[in-house]
């Protein structure tokens, strides 16, 4: 299978100012040398605390956030290169699904002006072909071509979704962000629009890094995870391996947080102690370390690396000492 996105230790540190001259006194380590690939095809699932870095790391993958350092690579193509002018055109390969539906919508525009946008902008098509493309959209993702004229507003969550759905579809994308695409809405309308992007993907290959803090939703959707922890990837592997074996504390301990729904099953809940350190100083060595009940000197000493556990089955990594 061909790799559409390679990311290569991409770092994104945003700068600390103080005193009266207001001189950078420190970074904040938003992002700390990640890398990751994604299949033509497929959908990785990038799982973690809140403030561990997903939304910046997909953020700077789109160059929404100006990476510090690092590459990304789309279809051959090194997005972290390329001029303003030339960014602007591979934006059509490139698209985000935000996680608020409402502040993503211009309040001020219908939903005809903002899906016509994105074709205007790019000089694509004719005014009657660019109208036509944009009640394919509606159909595409199961609106009424009636709401044209309406505002965002005047629709629910769901919908605002789909609407926003449809509008990082209009290029015709090769690469989507879903950036917590479902962590706003209510249960049922989560799994029709968790469906609706697995319909998108089945019919227009499109990949996706899909963004979460529930690990159920990622387990459903993704081909691939990787687990996120104070900016670093802590373990990458196929769903199927991730869940079934997991190898960092860290991921034992989110997978052991899901709720199962057979009230006699037992599951052993392990409760992680403290809270998540600053990545403003981050503690020596393994950023886990001082959460982690395995812990061991050599833990402090030197921060552990990616590594392959695979048994011969598909790629697991994980970057623990333990290994």
């Amino acid at each position: 299978m061909a790799e559409l996105l390679e990311v290569k230790h991409l770092k994104k540190y945003f700068p600390i100012k103080g005193g009266v001259f207001r001189h950078v006194v420190g970074h904040l380590k938003a992002v700390d040398d990640v890398s990751l690939s994604i299949m033509k095809g497929r959908t990785f699932g990038l799982v973690g605390e809140s403030g561990c870095g997903k939304s910046t790391l997909g953020r700077a993958i789109l160059r929404l956030h100006e990476p510090t350092s690092g590459q990304v690579m789309l279809d051959g193509k090194n997005i972290t290169t390329l001029s303003e002018k030339e960014l602007v055109t591979s934006r059509r390969d490139m698209q985000i699904i935000f996680q608020d539906p409402y502040a993503s919508l211009s309040p001020r525009r219908t939903i005809l002006q903002t899906l016509l946008e994105p074709l205007e902008t790019h000089g694509i098509g004719t005014p009657a072909s660019r109208r036509a493309r944009v009640e394919e959209l509606l159909d595409i993702v199961s609106l009424r071509k009636n709401i044209l004229h309406r505002y965002p507003h005047e629709f629910s969550g769901g919908q605002r979704q789909r609407i926003g759905i449809a509008r990082a579809l209009t290029l015709e994308p090769k690469f989507i962000v879903a950036d917590e695409a479902v962590s706003a809405l209510d249960v049922s309308v989560q799994s029709q629009v968790l469906n609706l992007l697995a319909e998108l993907q089945r019919n227009m290959g499109i990949s996706f890094l899909f963004i979460s803090h529930d690990l159920a939703v990622v387990q459903h959707i993704s081909d691939d995870v990787g687990v996120m922890y104070l900016g670093r990837l802590v373990e990458t592997a196929s769903a199927m391996d991730l869940y079934r074996s997991p190898k960092h504390p860290y991921t034992r301990a989110l997978l052991s947080a899901i709720p199962v729904p057979d009230p006699k099953t037992k599951i052993k809940r392990i409760i992680l102690e403290g809270d998540v350190p600053s990545p403003l100083n981050p503690p020596s060595g393994c950023p886990f370390r001082t959460r982690c009940s395995e812990a061991m000197d050599k833990c402090a000493e030197s921060t552990p690396e990616l590594a392959d556990v695979s048994d011969g089955g598909s790629a697991h990594h994980v970057a623990c000492h333990l290994y």
